[in-house]
């Protein structure tokens, strides 16, 4: 990232581009980046969850728990669709992010081609 907001800072110095429309693409960038690992925790707490049921799943079974097994299968359906929209959201993210750097580019180009 610093290598990424030195280039801005020369760019902006050489393009004369406004600082806000940058410094707002910055902020965006760095907030899209603060989603995305937020998701990734999400994701591998959920991954987690999941272990653990089937784990549970597989005890009961061998106990021949009938009532347990089908409150894990609950669990675990539960578990897959929670880790299905954690993936959704990892994704969304990261298109806002190529989005968001997009538009930090075509800010930079833009004022440089006006010069």
């Amino acid at each position: 990232m610093a290598v990424v907001a030195g280039f801005l800072m020369v760019a902006v110095a050489a393009t004369g581009a406004p600082a806000q429309e940058i410094k707002q693409d910055l902020e965006d960038i760095r907030q899209d980046r603060r989603e995305i690992r937020e998701d990734r925790k999400q994701l591998r707490q959920d991954r987690r969850e999941l272990r653990r049921d089937r784990r549970e799943l597989r005890r009961d079974v061998k106990a021949g728990n009938e009532d347990e097994v089908k409150g894990d299968l609950q669990e675990i359906r539960g578990d897959r669709k929670e880790l299905r929209e954690d993936r959704k959201d990892l994704r969304d993210d990261r298109r806002d992010l190529r989005q968001d750097r997009r538009e930090l580019r075509r800010d930079v180009h833009r004022k440089a081609r006006k010069r």
